[in-house]
């Protein structure tokens, strides 16, 4: 964060930093109709460059809509809704227009690379459209695999051409610090008796996010006890996984072929996952 602060040419302490990120006008659209948009040309600049790290893709199609006004103020920053499983509904990247001044355009990329593609939409429909499994692997739901996914899909941003100004590498950096202060958040509520409030300052603190957007993901980690300890607990098991094979496979390695094999036998377990992807060859083929 400091070195990404310092390329930005941004005088002034880390605080400053902050402030400096919640408070310009730059960072801000000032119409909901304008902070939809961004996001909808924002996926479909992602999609054209998936063919660069995955072998298949979904057929399935995805839309950009903001979420209802009475659900809004109660939500978090975005979520994915997947589309029907026999095809009939296409899934949403849903988005939050609630609060303008809290909705920062340096976290759009981050956001769109984890809840759409190559995120949550991709690994979804690609799990749905796997006919020869079972409907129960098909629409299998463990976190630590699918958030997991989701995690490891933000930081596919680089190879795929993202992240190129300093405030969407900050915003990527600042999602990464999310996930660390939740960790100590999660285990802080449900292990150490930190008070919510306790929770909502360490974040703060620690974070650029939003105070809106800070209360509503500390009222969820209290809501739902370790979800944030499976995001990170999936993250790191798909990359050590994808470090053992680029490793044992030297210039052999193919991360279109790694990435298809992590996402074709649908959602699992994380120790099932790893027997797997054990017993495969991710070789390039000539």
């Amino acid at each position: 964060m400091d070195s990404v602060i310092t390329a930005s040419g941004f005088k002034g302490s880390f605080a400053d930093w902050l402030k400096f990120l919640r408070t310009d006008p730059q960072f801000y659209e000032t119409t909901a109709d304008g902070l939809v948009r961004r996001y909808r040309d924002l996926a479909k600049r992602i999609d054209p460059e998936l063919p660069r790290l995955f072998a298949e893709l979904p057929r399935a199609p995805y839309g950009v809509k903001p979420f209802p006004d009475y659900e809004a103020p109660s939500q978090t920053t975005a979520r994915y809704y997947p589309g029907a499983a026999d095809g009939s509904r296409a899934g949403y990247f849903m988005v939050n227009t609630y609060k303008l001044e809290a909705r920062p355009l340096y976290e759009l990329e981050a956001l769109t690379l984890h809840e759409a593609v190559p995120g949550h939409h991709l690994q979804l429909s690609r799990a749905q459209e796997l006919t020869d499994l079972p409907d129960f692997r098909r629409n299998g739901d463990y976190t630590a695999y699918i958030e997991g996914w989701a995690l490891y899909a933000e930081s596919l941003g680089e190879e795929l051409g993202f992240y190129r100004d300093p405030y969407s590498k900050f915003g990527q950096l600042t999602y990464e610090m999310w996930r660390a202060c939740r960790l100590v958040i999660d285990t802080g509520i449900h292990a150490k008796g930190w008070s919510r409030e306790q929770a909502i300052k360490y974040m703060v603190d620690n974070t650029a996010k939003s105070e809106q957007d800070v209360t509503v993901e500390v009222d969820r980690y209290i809501a739902w006890p370790g979800q944030a300890l499976a995001y990170k607990l999936g993250e790191l098991k798909i990359k050590e996984l994808r470090a053992k094979a680029a490793r044992e496979l030297g210039p052999k390695f193919d991360i279109r072929r790694f990435h298809n094999a992590l996402l074709d036998n649908g959602p699992l377990p994380l120790d099932v996952l790893e027997r797997e992807m054990d017993g495969l060859d991710f070789e390039e083929k000539q």
